[in-house]
C-alpha cells in the first residue's frame, strides 16, 4: 500500500487524482491543502488532509511527508495570479517539495508539468512566465536524484475521461486532454516503476492509458 501525498489536492486535477487513489486498492492518498476549511471536503470521504503553504519553509513541508511513500506535485498558482505567484508556487514551491522529499527519504516524486515545457520555441508569449517556471521545475527534478516521473499533458479540459491518450504524436491536433485522464495517467505511473526517470508528453488519443505507460 503506497501512501501518496497529493500536493494541490484541492485543485481540479488534484481532487480527481485523490478520488481515484482513494478508490484504488493499492494506494492511500493524503491531501496536502492550503486552507484549513478545505479539510472537510476530504475528511468526509475518509481521506486524511494536511494543511501547509508552498510558501512555507522546506522543513515545514518535510514535516507533512511523515509516513509518505510517494509525492505528486499537482499544485499551481492559477490563472488569476501574477508572475510573482507563478514563480513562488509553480517553481519554488515545486523545488521546495523536492528538497523536502529528499530530506525525508521519500524517493518517488511525480510532477505535473505541461506539454511543450521542454521546447522554448513553442511557448506562447502570454504564458511565458508559466512555461519558464515549469521548465526549470522539470529540470530541477531531473537533477534531484529522486525517482521521478514528469507528466506533461496538453491543454486541460473539464470533460469526462476517455481512458485513452496519445504519447506518440503529442504535437499533432488535438492537443488537449480531459483532466480526468491526467489523473488516470498519474495513478498508472505510480503503479508502474518503468515510468521512473521518464517524461510523458501526451494529449487525447486512442491508446489505452495503461498500454501507453507500459510502452514507455
Amino acid at each position: 500500500m503506497q501512501h501518496v501525498l497529493v500536493i494541490g489536492a484541492h485543485g481540479q486535477v488534484g481532487s480527481l487524482l485523490t478520488d481515484k487513489l482513494h478508490a484504488a486498492s493499492d494506494f492511500t492518498p493524503v491531501a496536502l491543502i492550503r486552507k484549513p476549511e478545505q479539510a472537510d471536503d476530504f475528511e468526509k470521504k475518509g481521506v486524511e488532509a494536511r494543511v501547509a503553504s508552498l510558501e512555507d519553509t522546506v522543513e515545514s513541508l518535510a514535516r507533512h511527508m511523515k509516513g509518505i511513500d510517494a509525492v505528486v506535485f499537482t499544485a499551481g498558482s492559477g490563472g488569476n495570479t501574477g508572475a510573482d505567484k507563478t514563480l513562488t508556487i509553480d517553481l519554488d514551491g515545486a523545488v521546495k517539495a523536492m528538497e523536502a522529499a529528499n530530506s525525508t527519504g521519500v524517493n518517488r516524486f511525480v510532477l505535473v508539468s505541461a506539454l511543450f515545457t521542454g521546447d522554448r520555441d513553442k511557448w506562447p508569449d502570454e504564458m511565458k512566465p508559466y512555461y519558464v517556471a515549469k521548465h526549470y521545475a522539470d529540470r530541477m527534478l531531473e537533477q534531484s536524484g529522486l525517482d521521478y516521473t514528469i507528466v506533461r499533458p496538453g491543454t486541460l479540459k473539464n470533460e469526462a475521461g476517455t481512458g485513452k491518450i496519445d504519447t506518440a504524436r503529442p504535437g499533432a491536433e488535438p492537443r488537449d486532454v480531459p483532466r480526468e485522464d491526467v489523473a488516470s495517467v498519474i495513478v498508472e505511473v505510480l503503479g508502474n516503476r518503468t515510468s521512473i526517470g521518464k517524461v510523458i508528453e501526451f494529449s487525447r488519443g486512442e491508446t489505452r492509458i495503461a498500454d501507453a505507460v507500459a510502452a514507455l
